[in-house]
């Protein structure tokens, strides 16, 4: 999904400043080539049947085989994406529900005086549904959508610009807490960084002369460009509501190592990672990535005039601040009151009976409703790799080779190898689908592991991971194709960035969880 939003989020940017120098459109995407969309939706099918006509593990049922090889494909059609990823994810599901016999049940499961596999399949299949933690996801998207429709959201940014903007370093530092203040509320962060603060500063380079595709773009524009989606990547992994993977990575970890993590829990553990690494991001971009332009007063006026252009503070405006601040207080301090899910479904009624945002609104927020019925399938399908006996044998493969490790060397190998797989997905999403399972389970089987800090290691790092390719992260296409990172830069920027990420992550976490009691 992230991936694939990235194009529409381009195609919908508006260009309201009125700069020096107009900029260069950015270039449509071309449409793809009929014969490469016929190989992207014949690929998940090939993968599936490959698999599952290779001859299935002794220790492993042959059931349970096929379910993998169905699994596989999905996983293959999120990264290739011949559909959207909510189309694939309910062909994978209602795939499994028509196989259930074969798939899904054991011969003894079938066996059973009174089993029903057809009703027993579709309870399964609509079980995600019923999962509270996918309608909290639907529930921030509906906040986000409060941010756009209130354009709150913009007037954070602008006003972060307007103060910072005088010299290039702090509007580096304005760019990145701008994505601080949505990230909490802003489940996506193509919505957040793409949509919102994308849309903003794609007006400032052409203050300073400073154009895509063109060598003054390292006037200024390459600068604030990669500090944009560097800052998104650590806000990702800051706040349990900062990307949508992260409640579905929890969502998994709750149902293969029975761990539960709380939004304050989340924050409390990331929190001393993301501020050292939200401090260095403009000054690493500053240095390794630097800009010609150091100073200038072009920003903070064009930021003024656009505000004046937006006028006081809406009534809209106040009335969100209120409840999205309701909402934070219920998810760190009210979890004993109320159930997290149902804070937010309070908020969005809230929302609706103040007029902030509108039924119809509602309804046509297909990002929402696509991000609702995308997770519901594949919680279930990941669950599914449970269910069948896939994960605890895997587990047991893998585990032969880090079980002679200590506890803390076998977590450590086990998010190395986690983090640095990500190369492989233009999905975060889809990595946490097809590993988190596999890593947690792998974990759980060697002694001496504290199963919430291999849970914590692990998922707080889906958003960091983003920063290493220009696929990496839904935002990333967006700003790789703004014209002012070419793919050279990008790739030499993406790898050192993901090691100093990384090696503060690795250096910090696991100690500040001990303190902290994680």
């Amino acid at each position: 999904m992230e991936t694939s939003l990235a194009s529409s989020v381009m195609a919908a940017v508006p260009t309201s400043a009125a700069p020096a120098n107009k900029p260069v459109p950015i270039a449509p995407t071309q449409a793809p080539e009929a014969g490469i969309a016929w190989w992207k939706a014949l690929a998940p099918v090939a993968v599936a049947l490959i698999v599952a006509l290779i001859p299935h593990p002794a220790a492993l049922a042959q059931h349970a085989w096929y379910y993998f090889a169905i699994f596989a494909g999905v996983i293959v059609g999120l990264m290739l994406e011949p559909l959207p990823g909510g189309a694939i994810g309910f062909v994978g599901v209602t795939l499994v529900t028509v196989l259930a016999p074969w798939v899904l049940f054991s011969p003894a499961q079938l066996a059973a005086p009174g089993f029903k596999p057809t009703g027993e399949a579709i309870r399964f299949a609509l079980s995600g549904f019923a999962n509270s933690t996918v309608w909290l996801i639907f529930g921030a998207f509906m906040f986000a959508l409060g941010y756009e429709k209130t354009g709150l959201g913009k007037r954070i940014a602008l006003l972060l610009v307007k103060a910072l903007g005088r010299r290039t370093l702090t509007l580096g530092y304005a760019v990145a807490i701008a994505d601080l203040a949505l990230a909490p509320f802003t489940p996506s962060n193509t919505a957040r960084s793409g949509g919102t603060i994308f849309p903003i500063i794609k007006n400032l380079p052409p203050l300073y002369g400073s154009k895509p595709h063109d060598p003054s773009a390292r006037r200024i524009g390459s600068y604030i460009m990669w500090t944009a989606i560097a800052a998104t990547c650590v806000t990702s992994s800051m706040f349990l509501t900062g990307l949508a993977p992260n409640l579905l990575a929890l969502e998994i970890a709750q149902k293969t190592a029975h761990v539960k993590i709380e939004w304050m829990q989340w924050f409390i553990a990331f929190a001393p990672v993301g501020v050292i690494l939200l401090v260095l991001v403009p000054i690493l971009g500053y240095f390794l990535f630097p800009p010609e332009v150091k100073s200038g007063t072009e920003v903070p006026a064009w930021a003024a005039e656009e505000l004046r252009k937006l006028g006081p503070l809406s009534r809209n405006e106040i009335i969100l601040c209120a409840l999205v601040l309701l909402a934070l207080g219920l998810w760190i301090f009210g979890t004993g009151l109320v159930d997290p899910t149902t804070a937010a479904l309070v908020v969005i009624s809230l929302m609706l009976l103040t007029g902030v945002i509108g039924w119809q609104d509602m309804l046509a927020n297909k990002q929402a409703w696509n991000t609702l019925a995308w997770f519901a399938t594949l919680v279930v399908l990941a669950e599914g790799l449970s269910r069948v006996g896939f994960v605890s044998w895997f587990a047991g493969v893998i585990g032969g080779e880090v079980r002679g490790l200590s506890p803390h060397a076998a977590m450590i190998a086990l998010v190395v190898v986690f983090f640095l797989l990500h190369y492989l997905f233009a999905s975060i999403t889809a990595h946490a689908t097809a590993l988190l399972p596999v890593m947690l389970a792998v974990g759980m089987s060697i002694p001496g592991i504290d199963p919430t800090q291999l849970t914590l290691m692990l998922v707080l790092s889906l958003g960091i991971m983003g920063i290493i390719t220009p696929f990496g992260s839904g935002p990333s296409p967006v700003y790789y194709g703004s014209g002012y990172i070419d793919g050279g830069d990008w790739w030499r920027l993406g790898a050192v960035f993901g090691v100093i990420y990384f090696v503060v992550f690795l250096l910090i976490t696991p100690t500040w969880m001990t303190i902290v009691g994680h």
